[in-house]
């Protein structure tokens, strides 16, 4: 069965492309279309797809970042990124990604793309080293132009709490809120942890999880399974957090 993962946080951009690889690729047969970075590393390490569409840029976790992941997960998936940014698509292609497509996307250099994937090997994958050297790059130049977010409130009845992002250990996903923990405490943040973690310093927190971001400083060690699942043991607290299979490539690149 062939199958491809599209990721695009836009979801007219993600049905359009999806419409337009149905024409390009007759033979496809499974489309799996993912709204951030985070469901498309799920997505790739669950179904191991014989390609993957990613965009550069996305809330949170870029195309980048998924790219890195999935050469852990399934290194036989071959990697398009698609972008509206040319310098990085370029910068992305000569480091060794298969190929990469500029927004808004033409017909005719899709298809070549379909082409070039069928003929590519399958082990072919973009290297994970200079993957994670984009990561920085581009986490470098978004924060250039977006100064990352350093405060946060948290309503609690007539008091509004005032929390420095930097005093935060660990936030988590609590249907569509997110709680934010402290070493004083619990605070809940009417912001969903997908829209949060785009305007968190990619240097200071990293996604462990769908439902979880973590300060990298407040790290103490990270444990390893058999299964590749992972769990962080946080400095000075008794609990430990959950890494997922698919996010532990993640820290590879730090």
């Amino acid at each position: 069965m062939i199958k491809v993962v599209i990721a695009e946080d836009e979801a007219l951009l993600r049905h359009a492309l999806k419409h337009a690889l149905d024409e390009a690729w007759p033979e496809l047969e499974m489309v799996i279309e993912c709204e951030d970075g985070a469901e498309a590393i799920e997505a790739i390490a669950q179904y191991r797809p014989d390609a993957a569409f990613l965009d550069i840029r996305m809330p949170g976790l870029s195309g980048l970042d998924v790219a890195a992941a999935a050469a852990a997960s399934s290194p036989e998936t071959r990697v398009v990124f698609t972008t509206a940014y040319d310098q990085y698509a370029i910068a992305a292609f000569e480091r060794g990604a298969i190929d990469y497509l500029l927004k808004p996307i033409q017909t005719e250099r899709l298809a070549a793309a379909v082409q070039r994937i069928k003929a590519r090997a399958p082990q072919t994958h973009p290297d994970a080293a200079a993957l994670a050297d984009l990561v920085r790059e581009l986490a470098r130049e978004r924060m250039g132009r977006d100064a990352p977010l350093t405060w946060i409130t948290a309503n609690g009845g007539r008091e509004t709490r005032l929390i420095m992002v930097d005093d935060v250990l660990y936030f988590h996903a609590d249907n569509k809120y997110t709680v934010a923990v402290t070493a004083e405490g619990e605070a809940l943040l009417r912001k969903p942890l997908r829209e949060l973690l785009a305007t968190l310093d990619p240097q200071a927190f990293r996604q462990i999880h769908r439902s979880t971001i973590v300060n990298l400083k407040a790290i103490a060690s990270i444990v390893r399974d058999d299964s590749g699942r992972g769990s962080l043991r946080l400095k000075g607290r008794d609990e430990t957090l959950a890494v997922s299979a698919p996010f532990m490539a993640l820290f590879k690149a730090l």
